[in-house]
């Protein structure tokens, strides 16, 4: 079965339904598709312990009164056979969609950086945690650690509290005076400044990182370096992330060009491709308020309502002025390139160790002589560790991009070259 978009949104989060609703009111027909099982993204995920803010349910109902948006669940990209064309797979079918214009709101993931102890059990991202809470974890009477980078950490601390968990420390790699001077601008935006004060948590410490997740079969404490001082604390969960991360992989193997880390965009969102428009943070990572006025913009110029996207212009700056303040705040020490050891797992999925990538110049050659990221992930984990540790540009993804059914990739044979 084939199926036609005129605008084809691949991605749920607060960039994806608001560039679905921004086109809507045109007449098009909008396809928006997401691996998750609901509209929200990752900033937004259901649970059964999940806690749905009212603006995600607002806009889940908005997009529901939409006749001419389908979304598409638990659906992922296989593969781009011809021009303006995907093959994508859910849980049951694997199908061809063509579209007119597509638009790329593919989000962001954590940064993991290796060090030692890093791939116990009881080890998670920040982010992670969260949603595995959300998802039904108990940690209730629990001793939790985060650390890492970024406001994330304050986030992922008040889920687990709220749960019952006891939090100990919250390790921010960031100096006091970076963390402070980020505070000090918070009432530019009244509503993160407001939310500050509902996430203060007295246990949170800046110029803190770990250093080595101590156990042996699972995890059983952690070793951090606090403000120049070593300190261990038990525990049966580490949380640890160092900010995020844009997901540019879909971008990459569709030909977008890619600006630092993240997919490039112009003013109207739109790629340097003809009819290719992305938003959100594989544009960059600036929260949901940003991604919500990226998704808009895209949304308008794609239907050519370039006056309406004109109008999201003042929201997007305040918004990209308050990411490039929290960027320039956490940026990550360079110290941190130095926690991995040389026989630190880098590549998890092939057991590849931080000694065996040092002896190579750039990610093509040490993947070819180690199958570093050609495991089950694809280089999603040990990719982004790798740029940031020898600045690497991990390359374009080769299709399937996702694992998928034998009979999904052999209705590839089947299809007209483009």
């Amino acid at each position: 079965m084939n199926e036609y978009a005129d605008i084809l949104i691949i991605g749920a989060g607060p960039a994806g339904m608001a560039a679905a609703l921004a086109a809507a009111p045109s007449g098009a027909r909008v396809v928006m598709l997401d691996d998750n099982p609901l509209a929200g993204g990752q900033i937004w995920r259901d649970g059964p312990q999940a806690s749905l803010p009212a603006q995600a349910r607002q806009l889940r109902e908005r997009l529901q009164s939409h006749a001419n948006i389908r979304h598409h669940s638990g659906t992922r990209v296989i593969a781009n056979p011809g021009t303006k064309q995907l093959l994508v797979e859910d849980d049951d079918r694997g199908w061809l969609i063509s579209y007119e214009k597509l638009i790329l709101c593919t989000g962001a993931r954590e940064l993991l950086l290796p060090f030692p102890g890093w791939t116990l059990p009881g080890v998670t991202g920040a982010g992670g945690l969260q949603a595995l809470i959300k998802a039904g974890l108990a940690v209730r009477d629990e001793r939790v650690v985060i650390a890492g980078s970024g406001p994330l950490l304050l986030a992922s601390a008040a889920t687990a509290k709220k749960h019952g968990a006891t939090v100990l420390r919250i390790a921010e790699q960031a100096s006091l005076a970076s963390v402070a001077g980020f505070a000090a601008q918070l009432p530019r935006w009244p509503e993160k400044w407001l939310q500050s004060f509902s996430l203060f948590n007295r246990h949170y410490r800046a110029s803190t990182h770990v250093i080595a997740a101590l156990g042996t079969d699972r995890l059983e404490g952690v070793r951090l370096q606090q403000q120049g001082k070593i300190n261990e604390l038990e525990c049966e969960w580490l949380a640890c992330g160092f900010g995020l991360i844009p997901n540019i992989q879909l971008g990459q193997a569709l030909g977008y060009a890619i600006e630092g880390q993240a997919l490039a965009v112009d003013i109207w969102q739109a790629s340097h491709r003809a009819d290719h428009y992305a938003a959100g943070e594989c544009t960059g990572f600036g929260g949901s308020e940003l991604a919500l006025a990226e998704g808009s913009i895209a949304g308008y110029s794609a239907v050519g309502d370039l006056e309406k996207a004109r109008q999201w212009w003042p929201r997007r700056a305040r918004w990209q002025g308050f990411a490039k303040a929290l960027n320039r705040a956490f940026a990550l020490d360079p110290h941190l390139k130095s926690l991995a050891r040389p026989d630190t797992l880098v590549c998890r999925c092939e057991d590849v160790h931080y000694a065996t990538l040092t002896e190579h110049s750039d990610w093509r050659e040490a993947k070819l002589a180690s199958r570093c990221g050609m495991g089950a992930c694809q280089g999603r984990v040990c990719g982004a560790a790798a740029q940031h540790l020898f600045g690497w540009q991990p390359s374009a993804s080769r299709p399937p991009y996702s694992p998928a059914r034998i009979e999904t990739l052999m209705s590839l044979d089947d299809t007209p070259p483009g």
